[in-house]
C-alpha cells in the first residue's frame, strides 16, 4: 500500500534538521531548533540514530564527536546516557524521537531520515525501525518517514504500514565507494542511483540532491505520481532553481520563503 504525503509537506518549506543554527543556540536536530521550526510555522526534517538499549535518538552523525563534548559512536551510550551528553552550542541533551514527537504534536509535519545502520546501505536488522514504529503508534500529526537505505524503508513498510514512505536518493556516485567494491555491491550501488526499489518499498515521494534535480529518472518518477522533495538548498536563488522540478525544498542557512 503507498501512502501519499499529507499536503502540507508539499506547502511548507522543510528545515534541514530543524531550524538550527549554532550562534544562536540551536544546533542541529536539538529541541531549541525543533522549537524555532514551529515558531516560523515549517515543517521539520530530522534523523534518527540508535542508542545501545534500542532507543530512537534524534542525531545525525553515527558517533558524538562533532555534535557534542563527548567522543564514539552513539549507539555504544545508553537513552539514559545520551540525555545526559548536551548538544554542543546549547543547553539541551541530545532528544530521544518520543520527546521531539510530544515537542512537535501535530504542529507542523515531521519529515524523519532513518540513517542506515548498515554501513553500505544494506540489509539491516530493523532495530531502529521497529523503535521508530513504536515512537509513532498514535501520532496524529502529519509525519513521514525515509531513508536512504531501501532496506530501512521495507522495515517500515511491514512495520508502520499507514505512514507515508520514502526514498533519500542521490546519484551514488562511483567515487564514493572503496576502489575494490567487487561486482555485487557494485550493482548495489547502480540499483540505488536508478532509485529501483521506489515500488518495492512502497514509497510514495523522494527527496533527491537538489544539484540532480534533472536526473531523467526523477522525471520518470514524477511522471508516475512521485512527490519530489530534494535537499539541501542553502539560497533563495538555488530554492528557484530546485523549484522548477522539486515540489518542495529541505532548506538551511536561509530563510525559505513560506508563501
Amino acid at each position: 500500500m503507498r501512502v501519499p504525503l499529507h499536503p502540507d509537506f508539499l506547502r511548507l518549506p522543510v528545515a534541514h534538521r530543524a531550524l538550527h543554527d549554532a550562534g544562536a543556540r540551536r544546533p542541529e536536530n536539538s529541541l531549541p531548533a525543533i522549537r524555532a521550526a514551529i515558531r516560523e510555522g515549517y515543517a521539520i526534517e530530522i534523523d534518527l540514530q540508535p542508542s545501545a538499549d534500542g532507543e530512537a535518538m534524534v542525531f545525525h552523525d553515527d558517533v558524538l564527536d562533532r555534535l557534542t563534548y563527548e567522543t564514539g559512536p552513539i549507539n555504544a551510550r545508553t537513552k539514559d546516557e545520551l540525555q545526559r551528553i548536551r548538544v554542543r552550542s546549547s543547553a539541551e541533551p541530545i532528544p530521544t524521537f518520543r520527546q521531539v514527537l510530544d515537542e512537535v504534536a501535530g504542529q507542523v509535519p515531521l519529515l524523519v531520515e532513518i540513517k542506515d545502520q548498515s554501513g553500505n546501505m544494506g540489509p539491516t536488522n530493523g532495530l531502529l525501525e521497529a523503535a521508530t514504529a513504536a515512537a509513532l503508534q498514535g501520532y496524529g500529526g502529519p509525519v513521514a518517514v525515509m531513508s536512504f537505505n531501501p532496506s530501512s524503508v521495507e522495515h517500515m513498510q511491514r512495520l508502520a504500514p499507514q505512514i507515508a514512505r520514502g526514498l533519500t536518493t542521490y546519484p551514488f556516485p562511483r567515487d564514493h565507494f572503496p576502489e575494490d567494491i567487487g561486482p555485487e555491491m557494485e550493482a548495489h550501488r547502480q540499483s540505488l542511483a536508478a532509485i529501483a526499489d521506489y515500488d518495492h518499498v512502497g514509497a510514495s515521494f523522494i527527496s533527491h540532491l537538489w544539484r540532480d534535480l534533472d536526473n531523467p529518472r526523477v522525471a520518470e518518477l514524477k511522471a508516475q505520481g512521485a512527490a519530489i522533495l530534494c535537499w539541501t538548498i542553502r539560497s533563495a536563488e538555488d530554492e528557484a532553481q530546485a523549484r522548477q522540478v522539486a515540489e518542495n525544498v529541505t532548506f538551511e542557512g536561509y530563510m525559505a520563503d513560506r508563501t
